[in-house]
């Protein structure tokens, strides 16, 4: 132990100039290098598994396996995990904490062996749980409901619950421990905890009501929230009275935000999914620095234990994409499961040995067909959408974007490629006050439309919705 303090001390110390001096959020930990006993951790909700990725060289290293794809995990004797999607590590960096959010579940994982210690269920469909900077409690988020449901990370027992607006949507505690910060997915207020008495604090009005995930700079002296549904993010005061420094137009389907400090800077790297892109913005002057196109549907965002690298979870690619911060340039992108969600890095995760136990291949999980839709004669932002292979079935995921705000529409099957012919409806959706929209479906789409000699080819599109029927074609499948 004194040694690793001496050597990061040291380290420190010497950096040249240009080189990362960003701290680990959200725990205030010490700079630590890249090495092959750091580990890149993403949970991945379609394929219910947790890949396991070395930074050093960008190698995955396999899965960890929580549960099953469709149709299994329709049984009524079925005891895995469904949607695996939250993801948080202890401070020591030897247990995540991995919430399901379809079974109710966090699943506590052993990072040197990938195992599961033990699983505790919570109430309806909790999103994130993360460990408070001390590591004596976990607070679980349980969106479903109106509370935070406290674990205690030795027992794996609930201890208490705090109350919060209904949908409480992700946690974040300041770096000294004093403050949670925990915002909503369901009304428009982010409520503020004293973490030692569970109290509340104080309040920030959201913009909106839909913020999916909140994040505290390394310094201790902002907290930024994203909102999903209008593609916005807001910086506020991290300090009492939380007032809000900043609300930026940062793109439709606006999903995470983190953070990384080096020598040019602190700066805030917010993943936008319709966009397909990161958006870096200084935090001193909440600056757009860079855009990084990065692929499909970015979502979860983390940053190496020294802030050189930031690692992105691209939902509708099966991929995580490494971002050098120096430059803002992706460097690698690494297959990984079925649409992944959050991302944790952790320094150190496995301090002694391979750390390959107990992994299994990617297989099935990383089966997926990518198509994109895009408006009537090729102009216009062009929408992706995967099909996450489930064996006859798939599970249809489109991230719809440059539509009209706030208007019904459907995902469709057409006869003809340019979206004419008869029309056959998948599912009904409504256009955020982005014009984006997330759209679900199952079935066997993939067949479909690739076709055969049996199945005529058809094409999936995006209609407006007249009298609760397809009207006119909008967008049509590119591919």
């Amino acid at each position: 132990m004194i040694r690793t303090i001496l050597r990061s001390a040291a380290l420190l110390m010497s950096a040249a100039p240009g080189l990362a001096m960003a701290q680990q959020a959200p725990w205030n930990a010490k700079d630590m290098p890249v090495s092959h006993r750091d580990r890149v951790y993403a949970s991945e909700q379609f394929s219910n598994t947790v890949s396991v990725t070395d930074p050093a060289d960008n190698r995955l290293l396999g899965v960890i396996k929580l549960g099953d794809p469709q149709p299994m995990n329709f049984s009524p004797l079925y005891k895995g995990q469904v949607l695996v999607h939250g993801l948080g590590f202890s401070p020591d960096g030897k247990t995540l904490a991995v919430v399901s959010i379809g079974s109710n579940a966090v699943s506590w994982i052993d990072t040197a062996t990938n195992t599961v210690k033990h699983t505790t269920y919570v109430g309806r469909s909790p999103h994130e749980a993360f460990f408070t900077p001390d590591g004596k409690e976990v607070w679980v988020t349980v969106r479903g409901e109106d509370y935070i449901a406290v674990l205690d990370p030795a027992t794996y027992k609930e201890t208490g619950r705090i109350k919060t607006p209904g949908g409480p949507g992700m946690t974040i505690f300041s770096p000294d421990g004093r403050y949670g910060y925990v915002c909503s997915s369901f009304n428009p207020v982010l409520a503020v905890f004293d973490v030692a008495t569970h109290a509340q604090v104080g309040q920030v009005a959201q913009p909106s009501p839909f913020c999916p995930n909140i994040a505290a700079t390394p310094d201790g002296k902002q907290a930024w929230f994203t909102l999903k549904d209008i593609g916005k993010t807001v910086a506020f005061d991290a300090r009492p009275p939380f007032t809000i420094l900043k609300v930026l137009d940062t793109g439709p389907i606006t999903n995470h935000v983190n953070f990384a400090r080096t020598a040019k800077g602190q700066f805030a790297y917010v993943t936008v999914g319709g966009e397909n892109a990161v958006k870096v913005f200084r935090t001193s002057d909440f600056t757009l620095v860079a855009t990084i196109p990065v692929g499909k549907m970015p979502h979860g965002v983390w940053p190496s234990g020294d802030g050189r690298r930031i690692y992105v979870g691209l939902e509708n690619a099966d991929e995580l994409a490494a971002i050098d911060t120096a430059g803002n340039t992706v460097v690698a992108t690494v297959p990984v499961g079925q649409a992944p969600q959050a991302i944790a890095y952790v320094p150190n995760a496995v301090p002694t040995g391979p750390g390959t136990d107990n992994l299994q291949p990617l297989g099935t999980a990383g089966k997926a067909l990518h198509l994109t839709m895009g408006p009537i004669g090729g102009k216009g932002a062009a929408s992706s959408i995967t099909l996450f292979d489930q064996g006859i079935i798939q599970v249809v995921q489109s991230a719809v974007t440059g539509l009209q705000p706030k208007k019904p529409y459907m995902l469709v099957l057409t006869a003809n490629a340019d979206g004419s012919g008869a029309v056959e409806p998948l599912a009904n959706f409504m256009s955020n006050p982005a014009g984006a929209a997330i759209v679900n479906a199952s079935g066997p789409i993939r067949q479909i439309v690739q076709g055969s000699t049996a199945t005529p080819r058809r094409f999936l599109a995006v209609a407006e919705v007249v009298n609760g029927a397809p009207g006119r074609i909008v967008q049509v499948q590119r591919d």
